[in-house]
Formats: structure tokens, C-alpha cells, sequence
């Protein structure tokens, strides 16, 4: 089972930049309503991509060097790495089947 585990501006070089292969960041907030409805969607993308995919959160109120760095203009904002560099990102609550396709598509380019 894979956790959607969170990280801050601390942690953000080790957990998402270093890290070998895909990686998706949720940008979120506690105040914001789309965030709530798109996290279970990503917890469980997951589940479904474990070893596969690496999938983190960062909230954006907390770390907003990081969401200033990446220029994060709205919330959600789903952000993907491939070996430390951005390579798409999704903004706002999208069906799932749309993050699973775009999540393919990376997995295989």
C-alpha cells in the first residue's frame, strides 16, 4: 500500500527532486474545497501506481517558498517530476481518468 506522504520546504530536494523516476506533487490547501474533492483521487492513484509512481503533498500555505518558486496560481495544482524536473502539470479538480491518462503517458515517455 502506498501513502501519500507529505512534504515541506525542507524535504522538498530529497523527496521530489532527487527522487528517481515520476513523481506527482499535490499543491493543496486545508481552506480550499477542490483540494478535498481531488485527494482521494490522488491517494488512490497511489495505491494503483505503487512502485511505479511516487506521489506527495505539499500545502501550499505552509511552504509557499516552493509554490512560489513553481509559480502555483491556483489550488489544485498537481505538479510532475520525471529524475528532478518538472515535467507537466494539471490544475484543478479533474476526473480521475484524466490524471490516469497524463500519468501514462509520463510513465511511458
Amino acid at each position: 500500500m502506498a501513502d501519500v506522504a507529505s512534504v515541506n520546504s525542507a524535504a522538498w530536494e530529497e523527496e521530489v527532486l532527487k527522487s528517481p523516476g515520476l513523481v506527482m506533487v499535490d499543491f493543496w490547501a486545508a481552506w480550499c474545497g477542490p483540494c478535498r474533492i481531488v485527494a482521494p483521487t490522488v491517494e488512490e492513484l497511489a495505491k494503483e501506481y505503487a512502485g511505479r509512481l511516487k506521489v506527495v503533498k505539499l500545502n501550499t500555505d505552509e511552504n509557499p517558498d516552493v509554490a512560489s518558486r513553481y509559480k502555483i496560481m491556483g489550488i489544485p495544482t498537481l505538479m510532475f517530476f520525471k529524475n528532478g524536473e518538472k515535467v507537466d502539470q494539471v490544475v484543478g479538480a479533474v476526473p480521475k481518468e484524466q490524471l490516469k491518462s497524463k500519468i501514462e503517458e509520463l510513465l511511458g515517455s
